[in-house]
């Protein structure tokens, strides 16, 4: 009797256990990693004598297609893109129905980049390719090489890199009407680039970060890049393109009226805004009315500043920019005035031993008394200063000499200031401060194999803005003092042009953006160090 109770016991305490194991979490197998399998096709990959419009892929597992419209690249274009299916579900299989006529003796590939991924992990087919001719043989030439951003290190995805057959229709202009023979993307992950299963003859390459994906250049809206030399198939070399963004040609746009003293003219174009001169006359009487043009930071558009006292229905606004001159009539009626003056410092406390203390307006300066501006250091010492009025951008700086662990104080005394609308400052003070010198670090940079001169040296940071600058003429040893601890990178210009500043190319010009190179890897500054640097211009470099 007992070994029974005892054996009940075991059978419930088993059960109980059983009935745990039950509740805990189920842990599954391992994680699948293995993407789809191509098991068969009609017409199988890499066919001939292809007469069909319809092709189907099948897998050994459920798929899903995504971002197909971004991801698959077929070659030739096709002027009618084809219909795939399954479109959002899933599905053994995929279907290509073709709407657009093939083009006879002709090799087809459609890559589908990243877009094949099976149903449930999302493990990609990663570019997978079906080739297909229309004639009697697969074209197998390729051609391959590199993308590269002609000014910033990094470089945009999703770049198309093109070919056109170099034969008697082909013109400069082409590009711009027509899309290429053959076309591959760089996708999202790539910088490299590779056109299969070409045929041989002569042909025309560029790139494009193509921003209406149309496979033409349309320089409003993208970047292109280009070789200047024709490619002649087969060939083995690697070429590397560079993308830059055109500048664009001007165009004025009406003015318009924002407040009851200002008008804002915009434009359209890669210009010196400047430049542009404006004049203001009354509509019906001709009496010219003064103004002044100044900048608007980070708009295409200049300010035009008018009188409080305007009685107008409208205004005859004469815009020109070099050898282009626009008149407009715009109307003009009662608004709220714009702001008086006003000053921000851009320096908040601190300021650096290279920096100019910088004030802003919010209205443009016409008369600044220096008799009425003093600098004093913390032992009331007064010190000597210039300044500089940029009138197109309403700043004001100082320039001073600076001495480490010093505070500074300048003060503005009424009518230092008077603003186009005759209102004057009030007394105002600022305070400025130093660190010492052994909070930053100094690089001392040797360039070598220099090409040639003049060129620009840049400092800059992790982002690609630039920090400090060198003009150099001849001098390959360049010192950069008294730079915040940080990381940083180096940047070289070649100025062919001497004036001083990054050009951009020209397409139709046929002329290359200026040669931009960096060095390879970050320079890692700290406080008290003096750093030797030195950088190799004999490579590409980076950008």
């Amino acid at each position: 009797m007992l070994k029974n109770r005892i054996l009940i016991y075991m059978i419930i305490a088993v059960l109980a256990l059983a009935g745990c194991a039950k509740r805990g979490n189920i842990t599954g197998g391992p994680l699948d990693t293995i993407p789809p399998v191509l098991v068969s096709s009609s017409p199988k990959n890499m066919s001939t004598n292809f007469t069909g419009n319809e092709i189907r892929i099948n897998f050994n597992e459920y798929i899903k297609i995504k971002d197909v419209n971004k991801q698959l690249i077929i070659s030739p274009p096709m002027t009618t893109p084809p219909v795939i299916t399954p479109a959002g579900s899933a599905s053994e299989y995929i279907r290509i129905n073709i709407k657009d006529t093939l083009e006879p003796n002709t090799t087809y590939s459609f890559n589908f980049g990243q877009s094949i991924t099976d149903n449930n992990e999302g493990n990609p087919y990663s570019q997978f390719r079906f080739v297909f001719s229309t004639g009697s043989y697969i074209d197998s030439l390729s051609l391959g090489g590199k993308i590269k951003d002609a000014y910033s290190l990094e470089t945009d995805n999703f770049v198309t890199v093109m070919l056109y057959e170099e034969n008697e229709a082909y013109n400069d202009s082409t590009i711009y009407k027509q899309q290429p023979r053959y076309v591959t993307n760089t996708l999202d992950s790539m910088v490299m680039y590779s056109l299969q299963n070409l045929k041989e003859g002569r042909y025309r390459l560029f790139a494009l970060k193509d921003g209406n994906n149309n496979y033409k250049y349309e320089p409003k809206s993208d970047k292109i890049a280009f070789l200047n030399q024709t490619i002649t198939l087969p060939n083995d070399t690697l070429y590397q393109l560079e993308l830059f963004k055109e500048k664009l040609p001007y165009k004025p746009k009406k003015p318009s009226q924002v407040s009851s003293n200002r008008l804002v003219a915009g434009y359209e174009g890669s210009i010196k805004p400047e430049e542009i001169k404006v004049k203001v006359n009354h509509a019906v009487t001709g009496e010219a009315i003064q103004s002044l043009v100044t900048n608007m930071k980070d708009k295409d558009s200049v300010q035009v500043w008018l009188p409080r006292n305007i009685v107008a229905d409208s205004l005859k606004v004469n815009v020109a920019y070099r050898d282009s001159i626009k008149d407009y009539n715009v109307r003009f009626k009662e608004m709220k005035a714009a702001d008086s003056l006003s000053i921000t410092a851009v320096q908040k406390g601190g300021i650096h031993f290279r920096e100019k203390f910088t004030l802003q307006m919010a209205t443009p300066l016409i008369a600044v008394d220096s008799t009425k501006i003093s600098l004093m250091q913390k032992d009331s010492t007064a010190l000597a200063f210039t300044h500089a009025y940029d009138a197109f951008r309403q700043e004001l700086k100082f320039d001073f000499v600076k001495d480490e662990n010093q505070k500074y104080t300048f003060t503005l005394l009424p009518g230092a200031l008077r603003d186009f609308y005759g209102k004057e400052n009030d007394t105002i003070t600022y305070n400025l401060s130093t660190t010492g010198y052994a909070d930053y670090g100094n690089l001392f940079i040797t360039l070598q194999n220099v090409k040639r001169f003049p060129l620009i040296l840049h400092v800059t940071d992790t982002k690609g803005e630039t920090i400090a600058e060198y003009y150099s003429e001849g001098e390959t040893r360049v010192s950069f003092e008294n730079l915040q601890p940080a990381q940083y990178r180096l940047r070289v210009i070649y100025d062919d042009n001497g004036n001083r500043e990054w050009d951009t190319g020209n397409y139709l010009e046929k002329r290359q953006p200026e040669q931009v190179i960096y060095t390879p890897k970050t320079i890692d500054l700290h406080a008290t160090w003096d750093m030797e640097e030195t950088f190799d211009l004999s490579g590409a470099g980076g950008g």
